[in-house]
């Protein structure tokens, strides 16, 4: 019988050496880690991997072919991406290989403490260090291959075992993760992993490897809850009693699966739930947020321990907080046209109704952070959270006071030079201030600009306005033509001004025209009332012809308005120079000489009026 036991052995042994698994990861649940490797942390390359882990030469700088280092940064060499580990913790290392032109085994170590007829998982993340862009290898990359294999602890009976295939260089570094699966045998509890090079060295066939994990691999293990449910939320001010809780496994481990169910409050730290073995768990009232799940093994006495177990899914009991809307304060609107929002803060998490009371009441908008009222009155805001839709019963008040306030417009006001006008607004309780510094709810302006008043209401509401004066500027005559029968008269300002040359009638035009010669006053008024001056101006009106007939019209050579001068002298000749007449006053000549008649001719003079000479002709007709 021993004899037949051992052949039996031997046999199992050669089969399962026979077998060669493929690459992949445990399809159920697995348990947490047995066994964790992750190079360390820090910037100095190194340690050395223990003696016998590999047959590689370590160096403490970038590694050669059949050379390795262990360090932080995988920018070892030129050609290698500049990047950190895969773990990401500060300054984590990885290990760093540069394949030996010998294909062979590179890395071993054992791993113990393993449960007998039990599933494992084990994985790694391993990456290609060569950058394409760096264009090193020029296209002859060799890809990187590497053979993952578990054996019994004598490392003669192969247990399981994967090629990653060629993993070849990318410009960008990237992560890989690759797993196998295995199951030891009666007996064992201790197995030895093997990673070997499949291929040549030399350039390109350089690879990190981190985070090197075994863990215990079971059945898929589903908690459920007994109306199918996977996971439960609940609002904070919710219990929930009677929770029937089961462990659903798929049987592809396990053949009678043994149970420990946990508890936590964190979903980190993890307790037994004494006396909960059983496929079932019944809880008779939760108020707060817990997580379940439940340890699995197939030997009763291995559920608790880490080498033997997996790990069902968690099942959740998430209580959801209600969250507060927050405020963005009472509004207080001046004025009747006003576009104003009352509002809470914007927040991912929840949506927002509007009330017009604190409890029930009517709905006002919904799923909206702002609301515009119409009218004034206090306004509530509920919050429902997106997660659970848990509507607060707290709402949010929040005031909104529309302050009626008198409509004001600037004003545009032109007075008279040298006058002053009173300018300003009167409402009961108000405040004022001028840009003049004065605080009254009139002022006495005498000079053109703008005047600005700020008048606060009763209600703080702050109001404008603007008076703009100007003046009406007061006519100043700069010159008056008087020529033949017209007078123009010229001003030096420029305003609405009209002209009259009796003081009664006026024109807006400032040319008066058929006049007979004299002297007249002229008159400039401003229409606003903002001025009125005037000037005495002389036409003089030379005639171009008489006839001394005696019918009482044009008999004499005569000039209108002479007589109005101190200073006249006159002087009249025929056309070959001869004087024939001569006046130092006002005159007026018959057309005689000596006492005799001229005959019928141009005759021609010489006025001097003042600093002023005429001079021209005259006709005499008979």
């Amino acid at each position: 019988m021993k004899v037949l036991h051992f052949l039996c052995l031997i046999l199992f042994y050669l089969i399962s050496a026979s077998v060669n698994a493929q690459l992949g990861f445990c399809e159920g649940n697995t348990g947490d880690p047995i066994f964790e490797e992750n190079f360390g942390q820090g910037t100095p390359n190194g340690p050395p991997l223990p003696p016998g882990v590999t047959s590689y030469t370590y160096v403490n700088q970038a590694p050669e072919d059949g050379e390795y280092t262990i360090s932080s940064n995988l920018f070892q060499l030129g050609s290698f991406h500049n990047t950190g580990d895969h773990t990401g913790n500060t300054d984590g290392k990885a290990l760093i290989v540069n394949a030996d032109f010998d294909a062979g085994l590179f890395y071993q170590i054992p791993i113990t403490g393993l449960c007998i007829d039990n599933s494992y998982e084990f994985s790694a993340f391993l990456m290609n260090l060569y950058d394409t862009d760096s264009n090193v290898c020029q296209n002859n990359e060799i890809p990187v291959n590497v053979k993952f294999q578990i054996t019994d602890a004598t490392g003669q009976v192969i247990l399981a075992e994967g090629d990653t295939g060629p993993i070849a260089g990318t410009n960008t570094p990237i992560w890989e993760q690759f797993g196998l699966t295995f199951t030891t045998l009666p007996g064992q509890d201790s197995v030895v992993l093997k990673m070997f090079n499949n291929g040549e060295g030399g350039c390109g066939n350089d690879l990190a490897i981190d985070d090197i994990v075994f863990r215990s691999c079971g059945d898929l293990t589903e908690i459920i809850s007994d109306n199918g449910e996977t996971d439960i939320q609940l609002c904070e001010n919710e219990t929930l009693e009677n929770l029937s809780l089961n462990a659903s496994t798929n049987f592809s481990v396990y053949d009678s699966p043994n149970f420990q169910w946990q508890q936590s409050l964190d979903k980190i730290n993890w307790n037994n739930i004494p006396g909960e073995t059983a496929e079932e768990l019944l809880i008779s009232e939760i108020s707060s947020t817990v997580f379940y799940r439940v340890l699995v093994a197939e030997d009763a006495s291995n559920v608790n321990t880490i080498a033997c177990n997996s790990i069902s899914s968690v099942f959740e009991v998430i209580f959801i907080d209600f969250i507060d809307p927050v405020s963005l304060g009472d509004v207080s609107v001046c004025g009747s046209n006003s576009n104003e929002f009352i509002a809470v803060q914007s927040n991912p998490y929840i949506s927002v109704d509007w009330y017009d009371s604190p409890t029930g009441g009517n709905l006002l908008a919904e799923d909206t952070f702002q609301f515009q009222p119409t009218i004034n009155g206090i306004y509530y805001a509920e919050a429902t959270t997106t997660t659970g839709d848990c509507t607060n019963p707290n709402r949010v008040a929040i005031q909104f006071e529309l302050y009626e306030v008198p409509e004001l417009n600037d004003e545009d006001i032109r007075i008279c030079e040298d006058e002053s006008i009173v300018i300003g607004e009167d409402f009961m309780n108000f405040s004022y201030l001028w840009t003049t510094g004065e605080s009254t709810a009139f002022i006495e302006v005498d000079e053109p600009g703008i005047y600005t008043v700020e008048l606060t209401t009763p209600d703080n509401c702050v109001l404008e306005k603007s008076y703009t004066i100007t003046n009406f500027l007061s006519p100043e005559i700069s010159n008056i033509i008087a020529e033949n029968n017209s007078i123009s008269i010229e001003t030096s300002t420029e305003g609405n001004f009209s002209y009259s040359i009796d003081g009664n009638t006026f024109q807006n035009q400032p040319v008066f025209n058929n006049l007979s010669g004299g002297l007249y006053t002229v008159y400039v008024r401003e229409n606003n009332g903002c001025g009125l001056v005037s000037e005495e101006v002389l036409l003089l009106r030379i005639p171009e012809f008489f006839s001394p007939n005696s019918d009482q019209i044009n008999d004499t050579f005569k000039i209108p308005g002479a007589s109005f001068f101190d200073e006249i002298e006159v002087f009249i000749y025929d056309r070959y120079g001869k004087l024939l007449f001569q006046s130092n006053q006002a005159f007026e000549w018959n057309g005689t000489y000596q006492g005799r008649e001229l005959p019928p001719d141009d005759y021609w003079y010489r006025l001097k009026i003042g600093n002023e000479v005429f001079t021209g002709n005259v006709t005499l007709m008979r």
